[in-house]
């Protein structure tokens, strides 16, 4: 633990934002988005950042990772496919409802327990069929039941309240409080509720990325280690097929990652290199690419980034223009 080694909390503020992507539709920009952005060196040193990387902000699912060590640590038993899950932002397939049930199984627990939001699967595919079935909203079904299931598991192991969990000053919340801190190496700014109903802790971008950095060097068989191997090797638990944050995870070797809502990534390679990426209006066709060059400006080979590199803009059917990473942080377009 860094125990009084601690930094401060980062300051609530507007973040001072900077253009991180730009629309460019038959050679004119378009539209700008605007983000931060933060690439760590494997020293754990800052070697490229944009925006305003120290404001207090909320990592929202890009979190679950730090929560999952947090409830390893707490006694957790899961692994594989199913630790996973436990730091998913899953898009409702079988597997993933199969799998929170089978959690809930080992706790001696039902969906009935779970105290997410109902909700309909993430995945549009996988949501249009529920409702031509006539399925309704279910708390397996959303995206975050992986983790809750796991929240409730590690509650009934330590014999603390399960109709409570979600509370922040309960022994569950207050564990994983104390983990978001030791990771991420500051204290948590603010607390507030995420969308799934569970307590959601603000920290800085900095500190995200460093919290990712801790924990892909941690020793094998520790906690931190448990959960980035358990995301690399079950990417598709960890999210969806199709995903992106999957595919980048086969495409680069060895990379952990793990996005958000509101235009949030963080990745991190085995060495300790890391970016963090928040896009200021939430946008994915921006946090993708941005993230992509954020990687490469990490020393991730370009050519493995390119499936990654931004979507086409369309005109009359046919693509006109991409979404594409401004200058100052793309390391090998030159527009």
């Amino acid at each position: 633990m860094y125990g009084s080694s601690l930094a401060d909390a980062p300051a609530i503020r507007e973040p001072v934002h900077s253009p991180v992507a730009h629309l460019v539709r038959g050679g004119v920009i378009e539209g700008i988005h605007y983000g931060s952005v933060v690439v760590l060196g494997a020293d754990g040193q800052v070697e490229f950042q944009v925006g305003d990387i120290e404001a207090a902000f909320y990592p929202r699912s890009a979190l679950k990772p730090v929560q999952a060590v947090a409830m390893l640590r707490a006694g957790l038993p899961l692994d594989g496919e199913l630790l996973s899950l436990a730091a998913a932002s899953h898009s409702g397939e079988e597997r993933h409802l199969a799998g929170s049930r089978r959690i809930l199984e080992l706790a001696g627990l039902a969906e009935d327990d779970l105290l997410n939001v109902p909700d309909l699967p993430f995945d549009p595919v996988v949501r249009d069929g529920w409702i031509r079935e006539g399925r309704l909203p279910s708390r397996l079904a959303q995206n975050c039941s992986g983790k809750h299931a796991a929240m409730l598991y590690t509650c009934k192991l330590n014999g603390w309240p399960l109709d409570s969990y979600l509370d922040p000053g309960h022994p569950l919340q207050q564990a994983i409080a104390e983990i978001v801190e030791d990771l991420t190496g500051q204290r948590i700014a603010q607390v507030t509720v995420d969308g799934c109903g569970a307590p959601l802790f603000s920290i800085s971008l900095h500190g995200l990325a460093r919290a990712a950095a801790r924990i892909t060097t941690a020793a094998p068989e520790t906690p931190e280690a448990l959960v980035a191997d358990a995301m690399r090797e079950y990417a598709e638990m960890a999210s969806g097929s199709g995903r992106d944050v999957a595919a980048l995870m086969r495409a680069v070797p060895g990379l952990f990652s793990k996005d958000g809502f509101e235009g949030v990534q963080v990745a991190a390679l085995p060495d300790g290199r890391a970016v963090a990426v928040k896009i200021a209006d939430g946008a994915n066709r921006a946090r993708v690419p941005v993230t992509a060059a954020a990687l490469a400006r990490a020393g991730v080979d370009p050519a493995v980034l390119t499936e990654f590199a931004g979507e086409a803009l369309l005109g009359g059917g046919r693509e006109v223009g991409r979404v594409r990473p401004v200058r100052a942080l793309d390391p090998v377009t030159r527009r």
